[in-house]
């Protein structure tokens, strides 16, 4: 199921997350080498989070036309149910 990888890609993104924060804090301020690698290395995963919220987001709103939809067909079958009027 695509929600199920794409689940598995944002776990694996925050993990990533995780392991440059650990590398970061062994970085000495003077070895600008690493610096520039882990600011390309966070840059990178950043987008990728941010390419995973935007389909999260993109799910949740035909989530939401989805259960608009369910509740207006619930109402309309619900009305044609009703009691004639005498």
């Amino acid at each position: 199921m695509h929600g199920e990888s794409a689940s598995a890609a944002g776990e694996a993104l925050l993990r990533r997350l995780r392991r440059l924060v650990a590398r970061a804090a062994t970085v000495g301020s003077s070895d600008r080498k690493q610096l520039l690698a882990l600011i390309d290395d966070f840059e990178m995963v950043r987008r990728g989070l941010l390419r995973e919220c935007a389909e999260i987001e993109g799910q949740m709103k035909q989530a939401t036309a989805r259960t608009t939809a369910i509740g207006a067909y619930l109402r309309s079958s619900q009305a044609g149910r009703g009691k004639p009027h005498n």
